[in-house]
Formats: structure tokens, sequence, C-alpha cells
């Protein structure tokens, strides 16, 4: 079972950009599917970016064109690359299996896009 930690995120002005990583423990190379979400104050959690071990990648389309996930088997890590980032991208990001497992939510990130 994927244990992820999510780190990388912080407060950064709109126009801006941050990296997300994931480090997951239990062996994310092993699943096919992982992906990133997100969860802003008041709102139910949303998928974000997927990622397969092909290396093929869907999006929101909210996020399309500004974010990028990327992944490294060898290291069980799925990052998320974000720029040109807008208030409306406030908010907790978690990564986890797609589709989810409810067991494997970690902590999140905090990522606060504010000038």
């Amino acid at each position: 079972q994927v244990q992820p930690v999510e780190a990388g995120g912080g407060l950064v002005q709109p126009g801006g950009s941050l990296r997300l990583s994931c480090a997951a423990s239990g062996g994310s190379a092993g699943i096919d599917f992982m992906g990133w979400y997100r969860q802003a104050p008041g709102k139910g959690r949303e998928f974000v970016a997927g990622i397969r071990r092909s290396g093929r990648t869907t999006y929101a389309d909210s996020v399309k064109g500004r974010f990028t996930i990327s992944r490294d088997n060898a290291k069980n890590t799925v990052n998320l690359q974000m720029n040109n980032l807008r208030p409306e991208d406030t908010a907790v990001y978690y990564c986890n299996t797609v589709p989810v497992n409810p067991s494997s939510w970690g902590q999140g990130t905090q990522v606060t896009v504010s000038s």
C-alpha cells in the first residue's frame, strides 16, 4: 500500500512557480497510474493531474498548459511543476493513485497563491 509524503508547497505570488514532490513509500513504481489532487478551502478534493508508468499524462482543464506532472519510478517519486500560478490554485495538494485509494491519503502540502 502506497503511503505518500508530499512536500514543496509554500506561499507564492500570482504568476510564480512551485515544484511539488511526492515520495511514495510502499513503492509507486509498481503502480501504473499516480496522480495529484487538491482541496481548496470549503471545496471538495479534485483531480489535478495523473501520469502512467509509460509517461502518458492527463490534466484537469484548469491546469493544462501551466502544470507538468512527472515521475521517477526508480526513486518512487511523483512531481508536479506548477507555473503561472493563480490565486484559485490555492489549496492543499495531495498525491494518490488513480483512482484514489482512500487509505493512501497523506498530509498534503499547502500551496497559497497571493500577493
